[in-house]
């Protein structure tokens, strides 16, 4: 018997068990505002505990090869919190893509990391071309990460970036980080593939994200300004992403009311899941490209061969 992903189930549970043949239609995703916030919260932990349990082992692996010892490889073992706000960020490591920004102001990011009350914690997967000489800096640097001291335990660089560990992240992240230099960003679809588990989207204003974003469906990383200077563009955009998630993200995960849940937070699960679950799917991909480009271009002539 096939597994059925947690989500899946919650899904069958309220929006009834044919959603996946309406899941391009708004209407069928309505019913997400009727889900008790507690299961919502209680199926989202699930995912989050799978996913971070998948991460350790990945990196445990990962050391033994290198042939690191034992105390190493129990680290990595024991790595991240179950209940931490959970960042990650899975893709090709281009330049433009820029997978070290959130790590330009070192200090700042090591106080939310360390933060004993509210603390922030990484998941980082890529690849970048062999041929690619700066995106392999910025892998190196994000993987020389997991070894300071700042982030023992606090961020993990998982290896062999392939299909699996891009699943398990899309379905158990708190945050899916997206920092392109705007506008090179063409769409952004493992942004689209984190809607449907819950996770938020937090990233530049800049290819699906450009038109997705409402204000209360994710955050957004500054207002979709660009620069011709690169270093100047990358600093504002650097200091706005460090002021979105001091000032709204950690805030927003941490307020709890008396039983444990974070209400503003999954209001914002909510939104995301209503207003983007019918709009960014291969589902709805295929129906614009039947019913817009290919129905229309069948009926009608490549050429006209009327002679006057």
């Amino acid at each position: 018997m096939p597994v059925v992903q947690p989500m899946h189930r919650l899904y069958d549970r309220h929006l009834g068990a044919d959603w996946p043949l309406r899941i391009a239609d708004s209407t069928c995703w309505e019913k997400i505002d009727q889900v008790e916030d507690g299961e919502l919260w209680e199926t989202h932990q699930t995912l989050r505990t799978r996913m971070i349990a998948f991460a350790r082992r990945r990196a445990a692996e990962a050391a033994i090869r290198r042939g690191e010892s034992e105390d190493v490889v129990e680290s990595m073992r024991q790595a991240l919190s179950l209940d931490a706000l959970t960042i990650g960020f899975a893709r090709r490591f281009a330049t433009y893509k820029r997978a070290t920004l959130v790590m330009r102001d070192i200090e700042r990011i090591v106080a939310l990391v360390n933060d004993a009350q509210r603390p922030i914690q990484f998941i980082f997967a890529g690849k970048a071309h062999p041929r690619d000489m700066p995106g392999k800096g910025f892998l190196g640097e994000i993987a020389r990460l997991m070894r300071d001291p700042r982030f023992a335990g606090k961020l993990l660089f998982i290896e062999d970036y392939d299909i699996d560990v891009g699943r398990h992240l899309v379905q158990g992240v708190d945050v899916w980080l997206n920092t392109p230099r705007r506008p090179l960003e063409a769409s952004g679809t493992s942004g689209q593939k984190v809607v449907l588990n819950g996770g938020l989207n937090l990233s530049i204003l800049d290819g699906w994200w450009a038109e997705a974003y409402d204000g209360l469906n994710g955050f957004a990383i500054g207002e979709g300004d660009t620069h011709t200077n690169p270093d100047v563009h990358d600093a504002r955009d650097a200091e706005a992403l460090m002021a979105t998630l001091t000032n709204e993200v950690v805030p927003l995960f941490y307020d709890r009311d008396r039983d444990g849940l974070p209400r503003g937070w999954i209001a914002r699960m909510k939104r995301t899941i209503r207003t983007l679950g019918w709009r960014f799917s291969a589902d709805r991909m295929l129906l614009d490209y039947a019913l817009r480009c290919y129905i229309p271009a069948a009926g009608g002539t490549s050429a006209d061969m009327r002679r006057s």
